[in-house]
């Protein structure tokens, strides 16, 4: 009897030691359940913070591509970036964890599939994106004496790639591009040259011209700070009185051939203000505007910035 109170005294234990465990377990599955209740992400799979969406979706050769990013977790406050080929351009803030880079397309280029390569939030996605080829025509131009062969000055060369290399974060611009001049379009974006019958390789015309009449008002398409003035008597031998202006976010306007400018460095307008007025200074055939849009360095087609808002 002795024996078997002692046996029967330690199975009590040993059952109590199972219960007590068994207990303790249920009270830390228990516990876990509700860790994965609040958390249910530390159970799914993870999910790709980069939202990407490109525009046009029929972009063509001449057409500024616009690439707005999505982020769920900015780092740092670093912007992303877009990638297309050996050039890397800036994505610049428009609204909350939203933002927007350009990659300028040009008639030198080729047309069909290339990759887009946007990187943020530590993480890098890579886009495929057709742009459409583009027919541009041939023009002939013949220059008259002491205009054929007159080389851009060095002041001058500088001054102009100082303004097209112009990436401020600000956005200047608001709604679609104004016309700035009343004159009728003369040369499209984008035309071949024969210069004094001599084909101009890896050329092409870089903006829109105007037959505006001599002393015709020109005026800001877009608003933004008038980052260059400059004058034949400084230099300018080729572009002739020549504005320049800051949209901001990468966007930069020049106005050419000018006969006279009504703003200084610095300036900041608003669309549709007096900047200048119709000339034939620098290397012009006779008085007409010339508008140059440049994104990002490359000259592109201003005529969709005309047509549609980009914001």
């Amino acid at each position: 009897m002795i024996i078997e109170n002692s046996a029967s005294s330690s199975n009590k234990k040993l059952l109590g030691f199972y219960v007590k465990t068994l207990t303790t377990n249920r009270r830390a599955i228990n516990v876990f359940k509700a860790i994965f209740a609040i958390f249910p992400i530390a159970l799914a799979l993870p999910v790709d913070a980069l939202q990407v969406k490109v525009t046009p979706t029929n972009a063509k050769l001449g057409d500024t591509l616009s690439v707005e990013i999505n982020l769920d977790n900015p780092e740092n406050g670093t912007n992303p970036t877009v990638a297309s080929g050996k050039n890397t351009y800036p994505a610049f803030a428009i609204a909350p964890n939203q933002y927007r880079a350009f990659v300028p397309t040009t008639p030198l280029e080729t047309a069909g599939n290339r990759t887009l390569r946007i990187a943020g939030d530590g993480q890098v996605q890579n886009l495929a994106v057709n742009v459409l080829n583009r027919k541009f025509p041939v023009q002939r131009i013949t220059l008259p004496p002491g205009k054929a062969g007159v080389d851009a000055t060095e002041y001058e060369l500088k001054r102009v790639a100082a303004l097209k290399a112009l990436q401020t974060p600000e956005k200047y611009w608001n709604g679609v591009f104004l016309k700035p001049n009343a004159g009728r379009m003369s040369t499209n974006y984008g035309v071949r040259r024969y210069y004094n019958g001599t084909f101009a390789k890896d050329y092409y015309h870089r903006g829109l011209d105007y037959a505006g009449a001599a002393g015709s008002p020109v005026i800001a398409p877009a608003a933004g700070r008038v980052a260059l003035v400059g004058k034949v008597s400084q230099g300018f031998r080729i572009h002739g009185n020549v504005v320049g202006i800051d949209h901001g976010q990468g966007v930069t306007s020049i106005f050419m051939h000018l006969s006279r400018i009504n703003v200084k460095e610095g300036d900041f307008v608003k669309a549709g203000q007096l900047i200048g007025a119709v000339g034939s200074t620098g290397a012009a055939t006779g008085p007409h505007l010339h508008w140059g849009l440049y994104v990002n360095g490359q000259s592109v087609d201003p005529t969709p910035w005309r047509t549609k808002v980009v914001n």
